[in-house]
């Protein structure tokens, strides 16, 4: 029961994940859409003028001197301003393919990690307090095989060392307290391991960052060198928005990754203990069990 609830909660974390992937999409593409605007006051100008062109003047000539006048006005040679494009089209065509898949990959799994750790290490999930209450009613009743199958069948990390620490207790009372033990580093120390991908990723994306930094300049330089006295002033520019936004985004990923990675450790060291607390309470009551044996 224990099982399915967990694999239940890691749905509802999944499900979240791509839930928040989805609001920072639409989001980014509302925020973009707004950069992406630019308003030409000269448009409003210049149309009320050419309307009034033709009624100005008492004869053809001078409509015609307004229609020729009005092309050599709206610009050098006739060039139309170019259109700007939305700011996730971009950053998509800065980063190109292989860093738009890899900064993808990296924030997704990024998310997951922080909301499942967050799902496993709640206090509900490490020491029920319904396991506490009935565990110790059992205990005061002296009814320690019902006490042993109900930590036994709990898959929680106090059901776990409850369960251990009774089994071993036809040993001693050390013997008993070293199995906790034992438990307690084994599934704390899975916990860690869980935890530290979210610090892989986040010294991994700073990283990645940086190699896409050195492959925009290089992009820029190969520019200036191929481009001779007059190099493309566009094919700079993709070059530097290349370096700029694989580290803007490296740095992104970066920070929420390893901030949660300190918070949640701490949190699993302070729960560790408060169960490690708990178990040697309850323990504490077998201990003269085997303590006449030499």
């Amino acid at each position: 029961m224990r099982t399915f609830e967990r694999l239940r909660s890691y749905r509802r974390a999944s499900v979240l994940c791509f839930a928040l992937f989805v609001a920072a999409f639409v989001f980014s593409s509302f925020i973009g859409s707004g950069r992406g605007q630019d308003f030409d006051l000269d448009e409003f100008d210049e149309e009320p003028a050419a309307a009034a062109a033709p009624a100005a003047g008492d004869g053809g000539a001078a409509g015609a001197d307004a229609g020729a006048a009005a092309p050599a006005s709206g610009g050098s040679g006739g060039e139309e301003a170019p259109k700007s494009e939305n700011y996730l089209v971009w950053m998509y065509r800065s980063l190109g393919w292989f860093f738009t898949i890899v900064f993808t990959l990296l924030s997704l799994s990024m998310v997951a990690l922080i909301v499942i750790n967050i799902v496993a290490l709640q206090r509900s999930a490490l020491a029920p307090d319904q396991l506490v209450d009935d565990f110790g009613a059992l205990l005061d009743q002296n009814r320690f095989q019902e006490a042993y199958e109900m930590a036994k069948d709990d898959q929680s990390l106090l059901g776990k060392s409850l369960s251990v620490g009774l089994a071993r207790m036809s040993q001693g009372y050390d013997k008993a307290t070293q199995g906790m033990q034992d438990v307690m580093q084994e599934e704390t120390m899975r916990l860690e391991h869980q935890l530290g991908y979210l610090a892989l990723i986040g010294n991994l994306a700073p990283m990645i960052g940086l190699f896409g930094t050195v492959v925009g300049m290089i992009a820029s330089f190969q520019a200036i060198a191929s481009g001779g006295a007059a190099p493309s002033p566009q094919k700079l520019a993709e070059g530097i928005a290349t370096a700029l936004f694989t580290t803007e985004l490296g740095l992104a990923i970066a920070l929420p990754a390893l901030a949660a990675f300190d918070i949640l450790k701490n949190r699993l060291s302070r729960l560790a203990l408060d169960v490690a607390v708990v178990s040697d309470n309850f323990m504490g009551r077998f201990s003269n069990v085997g303590a006449g044996k030499p």
